[in-house]
């Protein structure tokens, strides 16, 4: 199976899964404490996911950018090189090694900041819901559903950037890592709108869109990623950058965003939520050391 049916086949489900997952609260009262157990373990895949395969994958494809612009320098460009001195040398390889930290640094950064803006905005109007005014009320749904949508449009990013490496195991360990945590989003955003007194009708279609959105960022990352380095038009690896941007979200997402959330341990979004809750149990210790070190039992020995 080639990359493009891969990612193709990767989204289908991912649309499917999130929708279906979506509609339970429709349906059936599902337990709040399997849900909160299955957040934590997503949580923990993202962190893992994030470190011991993101990152790894986005180091590894820009310094194979760096390899690879080295053995396209022309024949006079390598006789010229051999006439350099042993410090020439070194001063270029060190140049090579700043560059290589510096998209590393920048990248994470960037991903984690991004992600930070966006819960901040979606914050700031949740925080105003419990205003009067019917047109606030209606205004703050829709802010949910966009937050969520931003969120799920960089884990999209992830994917897309997986895609592009043409590794499986990678595209399966990022996609598994999504889903546990796009499956009860999706359920927190329905039982929301729920709770908010929306339609039914109004409530699918937040969810197709939340739905809609890693599918189809997953599938522009990728066609974007494939012309670009076709086209070689920068000297900046974008799938590397692309990927250790998403390991940024994913470390936002899992440490700011979801476990304060379920574990009591900082600002929620909810309005019910009880200040000072005791925290994780041990069994969601458990489930979330266990999301960690699954990518990394996966990753070892996977070699490129």
């Amino acid at each position: 199976m080639d990359d493009l049916s891969s990612i193709s086949l990767l989204s289908l489900a991912m649309l499917v899964g999130c929708y279906v997952a979506g509609t339970i609260p429709l349906a059936v009262n599902f337990s709040e404490e399997r849900l909160k157990l299955v957040t934590v373990l997503g949580a923990g895949l993202l962190c893992g996911t994030a470190l011991a395969v993101i990152v790894p994958e986005g180091v590894h494809a820009l310094y194979e950018e760096i390899l690879e612009a080295k053995h396209h320098d022309t024949a006079e460009t390598q006789k010229v090189k051999e006439t350099e001195t042993g410090a020439e040398i070194a001063a270029v390889h060190e140049h090579d090694h700043s560059r290589l930290h510096a998209y590393i640094g920048v990248s994470l950064v960037l991903g984690f900041v991004f992600m930070l803006l966006v819960d901040q905005i979606g914050s700031s109007h949740m925080h105003s819901a419990d205003d009067p005014e019917a047109g606030r009320n209606g205004n703050s749904k829709i802010t949910t559903t966009l937050g969520l949508v931003v969120h799920a449009a960089a884990d999209g990013v992830a994917l897309g950037a997986a895609a592009s490496t043409s590794q499986t195991s990678v595209q399966l360990i990022v996609f598994v890592a999504i889903m546990l945590h796009k499956a009860p989003a999706a359920f927190g955003l329905v039982s929301f709108l729920m709770h908010a007194g929306l339609e039914r009708n109004r409530i699918r279609k937040h969810l197709l869109v939340f739905a809609l959105a890693a599918p189809a960022l997953s599938m522009l990352t990728y066609l974007g990623l494939s012309k670009s380095s076709k086209e070689a038009l920068s000297e900046v690896n974008a799938t590397g950058v692309a990927m250790l941007f998403s390991a940024g979200t994913f470390l936002y997402v899992a440490t700011v965003h979801v476990l304060p959330e379920v574990g009591g341990m900082g600002h929620s979004h909810k309005p019910d939520a009880a200040p000072g809750a005791k925290g994780l149990s041990r069994i969601e210790v458990a489930a979330l050391v266990l999301g960690c070190l699954i990518p990394l039992v996966l990753s070892i020995g996977h070699q490129h």
